[in-house]
């Protein structure tokens, strides 16, 4: 039996799965303190399933508290941010490009340091020692212990960022370093802004998993917890605590894969219609299509892996106007049950449409009787006319497509969608999220660019695929059953050598 729990914006939602089966689910509401939500959630679920805690194996988590402490400028802690490349990007120093906000939140510091290599293995320029040892003392001296490490093309040559990391830790024991090759890919600037964004929160991450996990103990539960991360798989606590930045936008891969998982639609675009947003996304063999360009957080350009998502401002406690032709992106969000008209409150929202339409018994449905007929079927049509339109941007080369209805603002798709070829509402869909959770498996990934001239092609991907499988154990995945699921090699033109970008991905099931 496996626990899959996750944390949205408005909903908590949580369910036990025995294999393949689904014997308890819940949605609560999520709280601002966010444990007191999940305990209620996990609560609810043990109640309605009466299971001994013993016959409970593993626990699965997904979380929005650290993409939140992002975009919210919180939680954040200052840290020392060293780049390895002068003399070239002198002109484009760290955090350049950053909301004025977001780097006062942080208040790095920032070195800039001779050294790293190019894309074909030549160096740019030697490290100097003197540097090295002058920054370290300046860190050392202002007390600060969390430090982010950059170099360029470090994913082909780590070798800058692991020298200048020995050196911190030799001065600083204690220091929590994050060396942006062993989860960045190429693009440096990109790259180091991840290293930046998971470095401010290694602290709160600290604090996030040890109160996760003290609500379990609380809860008699001593099985192992693993946190979602942004591709559809699992990390271990120790591994949230070094790489927090890895679960942004987990949430919405969780749905996915519990789309596919309830369905057993191998490719179709899923939509995930919550309290707030409308999650479009696609899934391809089972997994979510990864986006292919740049992924803005909270204002910051990063290169992380993502699922190619589009969000719009639909949900179940989505403003609608007062005539019906405008809908979000405003809402009321988990103040739906004391804001929303059937509720007692005084905001029109797309639930009381949809309670005003006879599809939903929710609420006091007197409170929306006075609501015009014209104004009902108006709204109606806008909430259609919005997830067509953008279920259609989202489609692979304008093909037909099978459309999965998930989360529990699903309901309001009353009169099906044109943009779909077939229409599934599976069992279980409002908390497709959780079990997407609950299914994860443990990934990893790796990227190089390397020469097929000086390197054989078979050489170089089983080299890549060595990295990944490496990554994909440290996060807790059983080495014996580990396999590749996506292997990408990308020309590079221009380039001397036949410069070639790999990436591979595999992932394997929870080790023992």
């Amino acid at each position: 039996m496996r626990i899959g729990i996750d944390v949205g914006g408005t909903h908590t939602d949580a369910v036990i799965l025995e294999g393949d089966t689904v014997i308890a689910a819940t949605k609560a509401l999520t709280s601002a303190d966010v444990i007191s939500g999940v305990t209620a959630a996990l609560d609810e679920v043990l109640k309605q399933s009466a299971v001994a805690l013993t016959s409970i194996k593993t626990i699965m988590i997904g979380t929005t508290q650290f993409t939140n402490a992002i975009v919210e400028r919180r939680e954040l802690s200052k840290i020392a941010i060293i780049r390895i490349g002068l003399p070239s990007g002198r002109g484009m120093p760290p955090m350049v490009d950053w909301p004025q906000d977001m780097v006062d939140a942080i208040g790095a510091e920032i070195y800039m340091l001779h050294g790293g290599y190019l894309y074909n293995g030549w160096p740019i320029t030697d490290i100097r020692e003197d540097e090295v040892k002058a920054a370290v003392s300046d860190i050392q001296q202002k007390g600060i212990k969390n430090i982010a490490i950059a170099s360029a093309f470090s994913p082909m040559n780590s070798a800058p960022e692991t020298q200048v990391a020995e050196k911190i830790r030799a001065a600083i024991p204690d220091a929590r370093i994050t060396l942006s090759h062993s989860f960045g890919r190429l693009g440096l600037m990109e790259r180091e802004n991840a290293a930046i964004m998971n470095t401010t929160l290694l602290p709160f991450a600290d604090n996030v998993v040890s109160a996760f996990l003290g609500a379990l103990t609380k809860r008699g539960l001593t099985c192992p917890a693993y946190i979602s991360q942004n591709d559809g798989t699992l990390m271990n606590a120790d591994f949230v605590r070094a790489y927090p930045a890895l679960t942004f936008a987990s949430g919405p891969t969780n749905s996915l894969r519990g789309a596919h998982k309830l369905t057993g639609l191998e490719t179709a675009i899923v939509v995930d219609i919550g309290g707030t947003t409308s999650d479009i996304g696609v899934i391809q063999n089972g997994f979510p299509r990864e986006s292919n360009v740049i992924v803005n957080i909270g204002g910051i350009r990063t290169n992380f892996r993502m699922p190619d998502i589009l969000a719009i401002g639909l949900g179940g406690g989505s403003l609608v106007s007062g005539d019906g032709t405008s809908i979000g992106p405003q809402s009321v969000g988990h103040k739906l049950v004391t804001e929303g008209l059937v509720f007692g409150g005084q905001t029109l929202t797309t639930t009381d449409i949809l309670v005003a339409s006879g599809h939903a018994d929710i609420g006091d449905k007197s409170r929306v009787a006075q609501l015009k007929s014209d104004v009902v079927t108006q709204a109606t049509a806008t909430m259609h006319a919005m997830l067509n339109d953008n279920i259609e941007m989202m489609k692979p080369g304008g093909k037909d497509m099978p459309v999965i209805l998930v989360g529990g603002g699903a309901v309001l798709v009353t009169e099906g969608l044109k943009a779909a070829s077939t229409l599934h509402r599976p069992e279980n869909a409002g908390v497709a999220n959780a079990i997407g959770a609950a299914i994860a498996q443990i990934g990893g990934e790796s990227e190089r660019m390397l020469s097929y001239r000086q390197t054989p092609r078979d050489e170089a991907i089983a080299s890549v695929t060595r990295a990944a499988t490496q990554r994909a154990v440290n996060a807790g995945a059983d080495i014996k059953t580990i396999r590749a699921v996506d292997i990408e090699e990308t020309p590079v033109p221009y380039m001397d050598e036949g410069a070639t970008r790999v990436r591979v991905k595999v992932i394997g099931e929870l080790a023992q």
